[in-house]
């Protein structure tokens, strides 16, 4: 099987909005790890180049190595988007003969290629998917799946947690209370430096559960499986349950089937339902997601400028990077709540659809001083560790300028009463 590879992103990203704001496809958080390591996993190597948005490549902190030593010029080599899943459909075209530009639903999954004809498309970051296209090869249909909508990644992620997790080799590196209760020890791994307190529960009947370094789950704290916990998270009570965890969070209360970028905060009770959440996301004690309707029909999402079915009950909400809700709110089901929002109308449920870097008070949308809302990132990032660094402003900048005829009905308000930004 032809390995090295190069991993793209497609113009399919901006569907995904707010999940792709500040951050390209390949970084976003699926099954038991992000998209890249995924598909390094599935292919056994690094890849050679990561082709997308430069400002959010800039921005990803994560960013897997790439390179390595270079094919030769008549090694074959795969060109892959990163939005598609690994799976028995690259087996198959693969059996095919020869240079070919596989399609699925009409976009450009992957390709197959000398490496010849590759090299001159490397650096071209959002323009590799047009190289590509212009290249002339046989194009072959494949049955390829792709996280084309925000909601597939709710809906596909616990099958993929539990591929993913499927060779788990268990092992407890860290500490576990003998007080903590573990259902199936065999299908769980707690890494180096780990803690789980007395009275917490690791439940892996329904899936495995791999808690990563320096996790510390507190005591009355309950893990439902399949669930990946990534490093320096603290879980600190409530129940958990069949969701992608990243570094670094702090999460109590309810969660369940839920998708945590990373860097995120949720302190306190309430209930986070079949949702993904941005990095650097703080959200107030008792905020809630409803993430099914009284009616148990189809959920629509804000997409692109229009509301789109999604054709699924149980969907919750999706948070850009940056958003703060006050105590009390309210997020209605299909949510998309864009990056730098801030919300703190508690008890009243918010707009279904908030742009990017707006204030919402319960009555009033207002613009958010860009300088202001730097300022407070600044401060939330020094809390991890980290800084605002000139890659993050950068992106910041650009996507509050991209996004600025969505908060123009609002920014006549922006200098508006005392309170607001």
């Amino acid at each position: 099987m032809i390995r090295r590879n190069v991993l793209f992103e497609d113009r399919g990203w901006a569907a995904l909005s707010p999940l792709t704001d500040l951050l390209p496809v390949p970084a976003l958080a699926f099954g038991a790890s992000n998209l890249a390591t995924r598909w390094r996993c599935w292919l056994g190597v690094e890849p050679l180049a990561i082709e997308a948005r430069p400002r959010a490549m800039a921005a990803w902190r994560e960013a897997p190595q790439q390179g390595g030593a270079a094919p030769a010029p008549g090694e074959e080599v795969l060109a892959i988007n990163a939005a598609a899943l690994p799976g028995e459909w690259l087996d198959r075209a693969l059996q095919g003969p020869g240079s070919a530009l596989w399609k699925a639903s009409g976009r450009i999954v992957g390709a197959r290629l000398g490496f010849e004809r590759l090299a001159p498309g490397l650096g071209r970051g959002e323009q590799f998917e047009d190289f590509l296209a212009r290249l002339g090869l046989p194009e072959v249909a494949v049955e390829a799946r792709l996280l084309a909508w925000p909601w597939n990644f709710v809906d596909w992620n616990e099958a993929a947690l539990l591929e993913d997790l499927a060779a788990l080799e268990p092992a407890v590196l860290g500490d576990v209370h003998p007080l903590a209760v573990v259902y199936e020890p065999g299908r769980v791994r707690v890494g180096s430096g780990a803690r789980v307190d007395a009275l917490a529960v690791l439940d892996a009947r329904g899936g495995p559960i791999v808690l990563g370094e320096g996790v510390t789950v507190k005591p009355h704290t309950v893990v439902v499986g399949p669930c990946a916990v990534g490093p320096g998270t603290e879980l600190l009570g409530g129940s958990v349950g069949r969701s992608t965890i990243g570094p670094d969070c702090r999460i109590a209360g309810e969660v369940e089937s839920c998708l945590w970028q990373g860097r995120a905060n949720k302190r306190h009770h309430g209930f986070i339902g079949h949702s993904v959440i941005g990095e650097w996301v703080n959200l107030g004690a008792l905020t809630t997601t409803s993430d099914l309707k009284n009616n148990y029909g189809p959920v629509r999402v804000w997409v692109e400028g229009r509301e789109v079915d999604s054709g699924t009950p149980k969907i919750g909400s999706f948070l850009g990077a940056h958003v703060k809700t006050g105590i009390g709110s309210l997020l209605p089901t299909g949510a998309s709540v864009g990056t730098g929002s801030n919300l703190f109308g508690g008890g009243r449920f918010t707009p279904k659809r908030v742009p990017a870097f707006v204030w919402w008070d319960g009555e009033r949308t207002v613009e958010h001083r860009l300088e202001r809302f730097l300022e407070t990132a600044g401060v939330a990032m020094g809390r991890r560790g980290l800084r605002l660094r000139p890659a993050d402003e950068a992106a910041l900048r650009s996507l509050h300028e991209a996004t600025r005829p969505e908060r123009a009905p609002f920014e006549a308000a922006a200098d508006g009463p005392a309170g607001l930004p």
